[in-house]
């Protein structure tokens, strides 16, 4: 999870100056990594986060932005979880808060997905609404086949307004439920490229483009090594073939073959898994493939005519599919 915790650590300390950009950011954090408590009567907001600089920046923008008070509460990891999480907690005021940040509509009652005055904000304001939504339940995954930038939503609500936000940037996302759990995908590694860049994750984006750089060029390497192995093993098998068939020639024709014939056949024999460079370097005088592929290719015609005129089998009755799966 390097690469999450990166993006995380640096999206905590992008400097962000506009108020409706921190206060869509703290909507969306709160939406998405907080709940609404009754505690003694009182509506009591928390957020837990994994991240000291995100809990550091959630409550100074809660107390620039909105003027309330909150605390940091450090939770140790134990059992799956490891590493502390940090929970920022508003308990006075906190009605008034969620009123603000669109947890609890005019008449009182929680919204589940986002409020309008920031799903119908600015561009801005959607890239800070992803900023928040990954800063409070994001993760990135390593570049390559089955990469993905991906935020556990608490509802198919909150699901859909990330995908409209993400939308509204020119992002294709995805919302879909896994085992219960609502989340937003994006898998494209271009749309992964411009959501980071957007979100302002500019030294995390350059890692991820480096290790998706790497990933590209070892995996077009992987294939010319297969593609060369392969065109190796046809060449190989096309001549040992072409060997039992000059074998074949050579018993049909017996002493009616040319010399310059019965030579390149008896080099071909000789050496049947070489190729036609190689048996013409191999030959005394050395020659061209063309030429030793001519002479190969007329002992061939020659002796399948001879092989057609007495009705016996041809050259390509000497060759087995063991030959050509080998």
């Amino acid at each position: 999870m390097a690469l999450t915790q990166s993006v995380k650590d640096e999206l905590s300390r992008l400097a962000v100056k506009k108020s409706s950009e921190r206060k869509a950011e703290v909507s969306a954090v709160l939406r998405f990594a907080g709940g609404l408590h009754i505690i003694s009567g009182r509506i009591v907001i928390e957020a837990e986060v994994d991240l000291a600089a995100t809990a550091r920046r959630l409550r100074t923008a809660i107390a620039e932005v909105y003027g309330h008070p909150s605390e940091i509460i450090v939770v140790s990891g134990g059992g799956l979880r490891r590493g502390n999480r940090y929970v920022v907690r508003v308990v006075r005021e906190g009605e008034a808060l969620a009123r603000q940040t669109g947890l609890l509509d005019n008449r009182g009652r929680p919204v589940r997905g986002l409020p309008s005055s920031v799903v119908n904000g600015s561009a801005a304001d959607a890239e800070a609404v992803w900023r928040g939504a990954f800063l409070a339940h994001g993760s990135l995954t390593e570049p390559g086949r089955s990469s993905s930038l991906e935020v556990t939503c608490p509802g198919p609500e909150a699901a859909l307004a990330l995908v409209g936000a993400a939308r509204r940037l020119g992002i294709a996302a995805k919302a879909r439920e896994v085992r219960g759990v609502d989340r937003v995908v994006v898998r494209d590694g271009d749309a992964i490229a411009a959501l980071l860049t957007r979100m302002g994750a500019h030294d995390a984006l350059m890692a991820w483009e480096e290790r998706r750089m790497r990933k590209e060029v070892r995996a077009t390497a992987n294939r010319l090594a297969n593609f060369d192995d392969a065109n190796l093993r046809r060449s190989a098998q096309a001549a040992v073939a072409a060997g039992a068939r000059v074998e074949r020639a050579l018993e049909i024709l017996g002493e009616d073959v040319p010399e310059h014939l019965r030579y390149a056949g008896e080099l071909r024999v000789a050496h049947k898994q070489a190729s036609l460079d190689e048996l013409g370097r191999l030959a005394d005088p050395p020659m061209t493939k063309d030429a030793i592929a001519g002479r190969i290719r007329r002992l061939l015609a020659m002796a399948d005519k001879k092989a057609e005129d007495e009705g016996i089998p041809g050259t390509e009755a000497s060759v087995t599919p063991d030959m050509l799966d080998g």
